[in-house]
């Protein structure tokens, strides 16, 4: 497989799946034609297959590869109806064009959210089923035969009374007169040979030879390096920088200053660093210039107590509080988290006056073509973005920030300069999920079950800034998502208390979204309840389930695998957690080892899952099992403090992540659907913090409500 970036495409108005226009050497198959046929017989009816007279068909990505595994997933779909092999296809970026690759369910050119299958899993199908149909019509059509006798096999057009047979390739100028299909027949699940198959990943060999391109490692010609410093404060800005010293450092071409950084371009990164090492710089703090985290904890404490906005009501929550005695209330307190993605920030941009490239990786093509025009004055028609492998996304490479400063600094520079932040500055200055509190107050009746849940979510507003449509009356929807649980319990009330970082900290979405910040507080209340009602946790939410098959069956398999009722050693415990989102059902149980010191070891981790038709069951365990690693990070070792303005941590030596020798035993038991998919790349993380916190319950008999883990009231005497 090879990946290849497509520069510049036509650009349509006229909506996701489109037609396009004519390109040489090969044929696109879509819904809608224009255009007509050139000289050399090729035809172009939408934006995602090209099928050349000889060699591998090409298909266009419309979402972002950054390790989730949806380049093989969309090859998959577009070759289960296309009849192809995944061996006779190569893989190219899609360019930034949300004309055309808009995901349909959010209406841009986005990768994220686990919105990705969700919102082409169809659309993929349908262009992979009218290319085949409209190759099979024009192999009829030359031989005067009926379609209906004929079929698509491996690439190839076959008649099976008369045992002809046409390659694809040899077909094109013919099928650039067919009519397309606008509703094809799509197959049946029970004839699918390629969706749901375990197959290898198609970037996989690549990475390995070291061949695949990520956005850092774009080299075009004539390029320099810039690494930048970013004012350490929020909402600070650039002072003075004496420079006299850098410019000495063999390599270093220039120094350039924007608002509230400082870069050193040079002819290789290392001087650059070279130079950066060498500036004097004064930097000028913000308004917040001496900000805490005690500061910020203080000001989240007080918002626990305001009055919300009520995003969720059922039934009468005041009423059912005034008439009982067992009122329970329960607070979950969540830090300042980065992303820490791999690859660290980087973009390369070359500005010229009547246009300008960019070489990065983002989930945000579109929105990164139209920031990088606003940023240099230049219109949008004239910016041209290549995409490239994304060495972890996570929600951070949703933010444009990093490509701002890139555009801005290279306004500065001639030819193309690459920008690329040091992994302090990446963790410094992330587009962090901000500290998020949940209040539950529930109350019990006579049987030990719910009769009343009220649930308060103090937190910031992402969507508010990020995608306004995710927000309703004032209430973000995506930070409000599974706060009133999926219980059958009769009163229900969330509320929506919006508490934001100080101006010029920026707050983004992080892997697993609202569920990450609202899972610990529901899981855990639920376990705390089930404890003061004397019941088994896993029995307790089976009760509570209601009419909820789905959940029920993962909640059984994941308990069965789990082998929950068995016995267990002293200091060990397991916990629960259920997940409904992102289309899709989760239950997973944590199992864990406390020492007497303290420490917690977690030794397995079981999940069962249902994601609807499964495209890749590899896929599905391997981000899974990734997602578990994202979550297990952050509920151990996950926190961002701050001391006069700005972020104290700045490596893994004080932000550090799971080791190899922490990972437990990870199990993934996929519970066959034959749903529309669901997502599945976010579900793996949400479950982990509270069923850890639910584990060590069960081994020590103390609650913990307050992440990343503090083992201290753990230690017990020897």
């Amino acid at each position: 497989m090879t990946l290849r970036s497509r520069s510049r495409l036509a650009v349509s108005r006229r909506g996701f799946l489109i037609g396009a226009a004519l390109v040489g050497a090969g044929l696109e198959i879509g819904f809608s034609k224009t255009g007509s046929a050139e000289a050399a017989g090729t035809f172009v009816p939408n934006a995602f297959i090209r099928i050349p007279p000889e060699g591998k068909i090409a298909l266009v990505m419309p979402s972002v590869e950054m390790g989730q595994g949806i380049y093989t997933a969309v090859a998959m779909l577009i070759a289960e109806e296309l009849e192809v092999p995944l061996d006779d296809v190569v893989l190219e970026h899609a360019p930034a064009d949300p004309s055309r690759y808009a995901n349909p369910v959010i209406g841009e050119q986005v990768t994220g959210g686990s919105f990705a299958i969700r919102g082409v899993y169809e659309p993929m199908r349908r262009a992979g089923a009218a290319a085949r149909i409209m190759l099979i019509n024009a192999a009829a059509r030359e031989w005067g035969v009926n379609p209906a006798g004929c079929r698509a096999e491996a690439g190839v057009v076959l008649h099976g009374a008369s045992g002809r047979r046409a390659t694809y390739g040899s077909l094109i100028r013919s099928a650039a007169a067919e009519d397309v299909p606008q509703a094809p027949q799509l197959k049946a699940a029970t004839a699918f040979t390629v969706i749901g198959k375990p197959l290898h990943r198609l970037d996989s060999a690549e990475k390995v030879n070291g061949v695949a391109m990520f956005g850092i490692d774009a080299r075009p010609d004539g390029l320099s390096y810039a690494v930048i410093a970013i004012c350490p404060t929020f909402g600070g800005r650039l002072g003075s920088v004496d420079d006299a010293e850098a410019l000495k450092v063999k390599g270093v071409t220039r120094v350039v200053r924007t608002e509230n950084s400082v870069a050193v371009v040079a002819q290789h990164t290392g001087a650059a660093h070279k130079g950066l090492a060498a500036l004097k710089i004064d930097w000028v703090a913000g308004p917040d210039g001496t900000l805490s985290t005690a500061d910020l904890e203080r000001r989240m404490e007080a918002a626990i107590g305001a009055e919300g906005l009520t995003h969720i009501q059922v039934g009468d929550v005041a009423t059912a509080e005034a008439a009982r005695d067992r009122v329970h209330e329960f607070v979950y307190r969540l830090p300042i988290l980065a992303h820490s993605a791999m690859e660290p920030m980087n973009c390369t941009v070359h500005v010229r006056r009547d246009g300008c490239e960019v070489w990065t990786g983002t989930q945000v093509m579109g929105r990164a073509r139209q920031a990088v025009a606003d940023a240099t004055g230049l219109p949008v028609e004239t910016v041209v973005v290549h995409n490239h492998l994304l060495g972890g996304g996570f929600g951070r490479r949703l933010d444009v920030d990093g490509i701002i400063a890139a555009a801005m600094i290279a306004r500065q520079v001639e030819g193309p300069v690459k920008v690329t932040w040091s992994r302090e500055e990446d963790i410094r200055h992330d587009c962090y999920r901000y500290l998020n509190s949940s209040k539950v107050v529930a109350t019990l009746g006579p049987d030990g079950m719910p009769v009343s849940w009220r649930h308060r979510v103090i937190g910031p507003s992402v969507m508010a800034r990020w995608l306004p449509a995710f927000t309703k009356d004032g209430i973000d929807l995506d930070i409000m998502d599974g706060a009133d649980s999926p219980y059958a319990i009769p009163n229900k009330r969330t509320e929506f208390v919006r508490h934001e970082a100080p101006d010029g900290m920026l707050t983004g979405n992080w892997r697993g979204v609202g569920p990450t910040r609202n899972l610990p507080a529901v899981e855990g209340a639920i376990d705390e309840l089930a404890h003061v009602a004397g019941i088994d946790p896993v029995d307790y939410r089976r009760r509570l389930l209601g009419e909820n098959p789905r959940l029920r069956r993962v909640l059984d398999v994941a308990a069965e695998k789990a082998g929950w009722s068995s016995a267990l050693l002293p200091g060990q415990g397991r916990g629960v957690a259920l997940l409904e989102a992102f289309g899709s059902f989760a239950a997973m149980v944590t199992e864990v080892t406390v020492a007497p010191s303290g420490a917690v070891r977690v030794d397995r981790v079981v999940c069962a899952v249902d994601c609807g038709q499964v495209i890749n069951p590899d896929t599905v365990d391997a981000q899974i099992q990734s997602g578990i690693v994202y979550g297990l990070s952050a509920a151990l070792y996950g926190r961002i403090t701050i001391e006069k303005g700005g972020v104290v941590e700045g490596n893994f030596d004080d932000s550090p992540v799971l080791r190899m020798h922490e990972m437990p035993q990870v199990e993934t038991h996929i519970v066959a659907s034959t749903e529309a998919p669901g997502g599945i790349g976010e579900v793996g993380t949400p479950g982990v913090a509270p069923s850890l916190l639910n584990a060590i319950f069960m081994a020590t008999g103390k609650r913990l409500r307050t992440l990343p883990l503090d083992t201290t009231p753990l230690r017990r005497a020897t």
